[in-house]
């Protein structure tokens, strides 16, 4: 089945595939099946559409509305509900279903879903189980960390993103078991490793590409089981050392991209899967254009799902999930369909958010347990059953049965929610200073940097460095970064494929292959059988 995106209006298919998928999920209520429509909208408007209800670094200072005190929180201090620090909205000191409301079926759905969604305490951060790392998103056991989103287990890691068991790293995106790293981008089991990416099991290396299982190497691509190499040449140890001395940075640089170019690389990273298209693939099976997960089974577009989900579709971010369709950061769900932020056992529920161990929910919010509750008002199991067709009737005839929760601005608005366009605050400091006149050298910067506001070269936001990071830099000998940590953060996903996959051709045996490089761009991509041959050679 062909349809045509209601929203940019390209073409996307929808497969018999799909359908049972549909079919497979709809949610039982009463001994009746509802079935899920096929979506109006193609894959790519989905995601947007769903990452828009996700902020995973923009933080803000404001305070908790039950206790007064100051909190940090994903929820700026003019926001249209109240919010509720860590312990506040975990006590007993409040109930949902105060805020609970009768179904009016002479209003949309979604109309009825925002008022309540703003009176209901909201939580202000989502962590769990972190020690001093009041700052870290979507995040748990985290130790001494800052400014980290979805990452867990880690210990002093400032400004990453996706960082899992990993010890003093910083500026990393998508590492595991890194320890002294900076600025790698999906590496893992690594130890001082500084701008590269897709190196594993590697130590001492700098500017790397696709590198495993090496030591001592600089501007280097490609390489297997080596030590001691620049720019993929061979040196004695002492030439080594002397070498990278000597070397003028912006021509090694130059050189190293050229290097990168002329190196095959893989058509995709999977490890360990099998039938899955994709990338950054592990231990997954029967898995169609999904990205960055693990242990995944039976999915479908689907991206950053760290573990244990079955029968997925059309999510962004889940764990250990089951039978689920169109969610954002949801963890522990089973039969979960079209919720958002709900966490530890949400069961038999749709178009919730931030709703945690309850079950046969439907529409409601703030919910930390309970069952048989529309809109946060409690029904007995009989009258749930009886109300949930009419309301899933009345959502059939305003056509917003089977629609994710409303994303555009134009929408927003037509329906009265609240829009935030990005706003820059200035740190609370005394000076202030151009990045491009910081000092080289780490040597030279004086504690007093702690005090002073940088300027970013690039988008001239200013952004402070903290006292834990200024010792970071100073033991990897690292100058002070000339970029807001957004902007840095922005350079590193640059260094990352699209999550779109193209058809092209193997460049050595010309087979085809789906990948996430685009078939116009320089790169010389290879199949799995000759990647695997190619190393066999070096």
């Amino acid at each position: 089945m062909q349809k045509t995106c209601s929203q940019c209006s390209a073409s996307f298919e929808i497969t018999d595939g799909d359908l049972a998928f549909y079919e497979k999920v709809s949610p039982v209520i009463g001994g009746k099946k509802f079935l899920i429509p096929p979506p109006t909208l193609c894959p790519d408007c989905r995601q947007q559409r769903r990452l828009g209800f996700r902020n995973e670094r923009r933080l803000y200072r404001r305070k908790c509305d039950f206790t007064g005190k100051p909190i940090i929180a994903l929820f700026a201090p003019d926001a249209p509900y109240p919010v509720y620090g860590h312990a506040s909205w975990y006590s007993d000191a409040w109930d949902p279903l105060a805020y609970g409301r009768e179904f009016d079926f002479n209003t949309p759905f979604f109309d009825q879903l925002d008022a309540l969604w703003k009176r209901v305490p909201q939580l202000a951060i989502f962590n769990t189980r972190n020690e001093n790392s009041e700052y870290a998103t979507y995040s748990e056991q985290d130790k001494n960390c800052y400014l980290l989103s979805a990452s867990n287990r880690n210990e002093d890691c400032y400004y990453s993103s996706y960082i899992w068991d990993s010890i003093s790293c910083c500026d990393c995106h998508n590492v595991e078991k890194a320890e002294l790293c900076y600025e790698a981008v999906d590496c893992s089991g690594t130890y001082n490793v500084r701008y590269s990416q897709n190196c594993h099991d590697c130590r001492d290396c700098s500017l790397c590409y696709d590198c495993r299982s090496c030591h001592d190497l600089y501007a280097c691509s490609g390489l297997r089981s080596k030590q001691y190499c620049i720019l993929n040449e061979q040196y004695s140890p002492e030439e080594y050392k002397k070498k990278i001395k000597e070397l003028p940075t912006q021509e090694v640089y130059e050189k190293f991209q050229k290097l990168k170019l002329r190196t095959p690389r893989l058509f995709a990273n999977l490890l360990h899967c099998e039938d899955v298209s994709g990338d950054y693939l592990t231990s997954c099976s029967r898995a169609d254009h999904c990205f960055n997960s693990f242990d995944l089974q039976d999915a479908k577009f689907v991206e950053n799902s760290p573990g244990g989900s079955r029968d997925v579709m059309d999510i962004s971010g889940c764990t250990h999930t089951q039978f689920a369709y169109e969610l954002v950061s949801v963890a522990y769900g089973y039969e979960v369909i079209w919720c958002i932020t709900s966490h530890i056992g949400l069961k038999n529920s749709l178009y919730c958010v931030s709703c945690h161990s309850g079950r046969n929910l439907f529409g409601c919010v703030g919910m930390k347990k309970g069952q048989y509750c529309l809109l946060n008002r409690q029904y007995s199991k009989e009258e749930y059953e009886k109300l949930v067709p009419k309301v899933i009737a009345h959502m059939q005839s305003t056509k917003e049965w089977g629609e994710f929760f409303p994303l555009s601005k134009q929408e927003a608005a037509s329906r009265g929610s609240n829009w935030r366009d990005t706003v820059d605050e200035m740190p609370e400091v005394k000076k202030t200073i151009p990045a491009a006149k910081l000092p080289d050298s780490i040597e030279s910067i004086p504690d007093d940097i702690l005090n002073w506001a940088i300027t970013c070269e690039t988008t001239k936001r200013p952004f402070r460095i903290i006292k834990q990071e200024l010792e970071f830099y100073r033991t990897m000998q690292l100058p002070i970064p000339h970029f807001h940590p957004d902007e840095r953060h922005r350079r590193r996903m640059t260094l990352r494929n699209p999550r779109v996959l193209w058809q092209r051709k193997c460049h050595k045996c010309r087979k085809e292959i789906q990948t996430t490089y685009a078939p116009e761009r320089p790169e010389i991509v290879y199949c799995e059988a000759c990647y695997l041959a190619e190393l066999e050679d070096l």
